[in-house]
């Protein structure tokens, strides 16, 4: 019980929740609130800890932010406390005083994971000399510049081949015509034994390379083939370890039934854990709690540290658990606990109407509610589409022209029929529709007009998230401009140049970007009773009139 931290503030005016918090999407209870602060002061006060989080000037060191996690608890004296948590390893170290120990220590000394990991390293040592060797790299290039070499001549002679036959049935249509039949004859007969020795020659040619190339390449495997076995060891290994090693995670749930990890994902979409999976701070804490009969009350993780180049991470802001990882596991390990019920699963459009602010034979503009999805979802049919189905029953095609994260309110562009649908959709396309959005930003913004440029992909292991990608990304452009600085916030207008998910969201938050989350950005903010983001207005061409259409619709907020 080491790990079972009282609290240093009075909490006897604190009530307990009835519930234990979904993991996924959650606002922090008070008490998960103090413990995490409580684990800041000791982290900002901590001086032994030899791990740069990118806070400190004239720490050095790679700089690493970090997740942290605290789990509130009740021991079997009827105590209320509470257990910490990192994800990974801190200061390239499972084991810190007043941490939970990780699920599974694969860095102990003497354990599997070591030993076969310096046997990984040594196979990967040999394979540095033996693909660096001198005679390897000459003899490879010998073998790729005679196949180079064979492929250019036997083509050129196949041309020569192909040219002469040409030039034979253009001689014997002229001989035909100009020559008697006995002198035809034996002139024919030259063309003949001039395409038999044509023939010949090719195939002599094909057989000469093939000889070269296939000497060339006895030498090439010589060493190639040794350089093929240590790889196919290696892998070989490499995937026992990690099978070994998802083996070694098991997982507990409050009634003591276990599960490995490779049980965990195996009915998962992609059949095998993630890279990480189990090294969550979440996974520890409830393993550890499990395993020392604390009945966990409530939890919270929050990032401390520089952010992080890819990911939305701010310094002492709550996160939700990760999906791709955490998911099947917490699932598990909390499927014997009482929790609240998943808030994705409720509809949030309940009692809430579309409102039409405009309409014709061919368009309709609509006000769109924020927490109102624009298509069905994987669990909520209930959306904007499916209403204007029931609304306009005869309306053809896809209706929605464009659409709106559900958490964003503001104009939407409806198609009565196709036609009008496929000439909107080509402006859209074109980037010839203008959009501008209000939004409330977190924190004072100094400069007064700007422009982000911060390509975007999907976050695979915590879907809908998205990430900061130069490799793989789509180009995110987004225009800005401060309308008032007030109270510690800022309202701003933002032009959106390209239109990828979130972008606003993320280009509003990213350390990159303005670094300032939207209000009630329950993704990469701070979740609050709306995200104060609108689409405010929009110009395009009408399908029909062809006359400019422009539109506007002032922010609720």
């Amino acid at each position: 019980m080491k790990h079972f931290t009282q609290f240093s503030s009075d909490i006897s005016n604190y009530e307990l929740p009835e519930r234990f918090n979904f993991p996924f999407y959650y606002t922090p209870h008070p008490l998960a609130v103090l413990a995490a602060h409580e684990l800041q002061d000791e982290l900002r006060n901590n001086q032994e800890l030899d791990h740069n989080f990118g806070l400190d000037d004239e720490k050095q060191g790679l700089v690493i932010g970090k997740m942290f996690g605290v789990l509130v608890v009740e021991n079997a004296a009827g105590e209320i406390g509470y257990l910490k948590a990192f994800s990974g390893k801190l200061a390239n170290a499972n084991h810190h005083m007043g941490f939970v120990p990780p699920v599974f220590d694969m860095l102990t000394e003497k354990g599997f994971f070591k030993k076969e990991e310096e046997v990984i390293s040594s196979l990967n040592f040999e394979l540095e000399i033996k693909e660096e060797d001198v005679n390897y790299i000459n003899v490879k290039k010998k073998l790729e510049e005679l196949k180079l070499q064979s492929i250019s001549e036997i083509a050129a002679e196949k041309q020569r081949v192909k040219d002469g036959k040409k030039s034979r049935k253009i001689q014997r249509a002229e001989a035909k015509t100009t020559l008697s039949n006995e002198e035809f004859e034996v002139f024919n007969e030259v063309l003949r034994l001039e395409s038999i020795k044509s023939n010949f020659s090719l195939r002599d040619l094909i057989r000469i390379w093939a000889i070269k190339i296939e000497e060339a390449e006895t030498e090439y495997n010589k060493y190639a083939i040794p350089i093929q076995q240590l790889r196919e060891e290696r892998k070989k290994r490499s995937s026992a370890l990690q099978n070994q090693l998802f083996d070694s995670y098991t997982f507990l749930n409050a009634e003591g039934d276990k599960k490995s990890l490779l049980t965990i994902f195996e009915n998962t979409i992609s059949n095998r854990p993630p890279a990480g999976a189990g090294e969550c701070a979440a996974p520890k804490l409830l393993q550890y709690a499990f395993l020392n009969d604390l009945k966990p009350i409530t939890m919270a993780e929050f990032w401390w540290g520089q952010s992080p180049s890819a990911e939305v991470r701010m310094s002492e802001t709550f996160y939700p658990a990760c999906r791709g990882k955490c998911e099947p596991i917490l699932g598990h390990m909390l499927s014997a606990t009482n929790m609240d019920p998943n808030p994705m699963l409720e509809n949030p459009a309940l009692g809430k109407t579309i409102k039409i602010v405009y309409e014709d034979d061919d368009i309709a503009i609509i006000n769109k509610p924020a927490e109102f999805l624009s298509v069905p979802g994987k669990n909520i049919v209930d959306s904007v589409y499916a209403r204007l189905k029931i609304l306009y029953p005869k309306a053809e095609g896809p209706l929605l022209v464009h659409r709106l994260d559900m958490s964003t309110s503001g104009i939407m562009i409806m198609a009565k029929n196709l036609k009008a649908h496929k000439f909107i959709q080509q402006q859209f396309i074109k980037r010839e529709v203008y959009k501008r959005y209000v939004a409330i930003l977190e924190g004072e913004i100094k400069d007064t007009k700007g422009f982000i440029d911060l390509p975007l992909r999907v976050d695979l292991n915590d879907r809908p998230r998205q990430l900061v990608c130069y490799e793989h990304g789509k180009s995110a452009r987004t225009k800005w401009k401060v309308v008032e600085v007030k109270d510690k916030k800022t309202r701003i207008h933002f032009i959106p140049l390209t239109g990828r998910t979130h972008q606003l969201r993320v280009h509003a938050a990213h350390s990159k970007g303005l670094f300032a989350p939207i209000v009630g950005d329950d993704l990469y903010g701070t979740k609050k009773d709306r995200l104060l983001l609108h689409a405010e207005s929009i110009i395009f061409i009408h399908p029909t009139t062809r006359k400019e259409m422009k539109f506007k619709i002032k922010a609720p907020f």
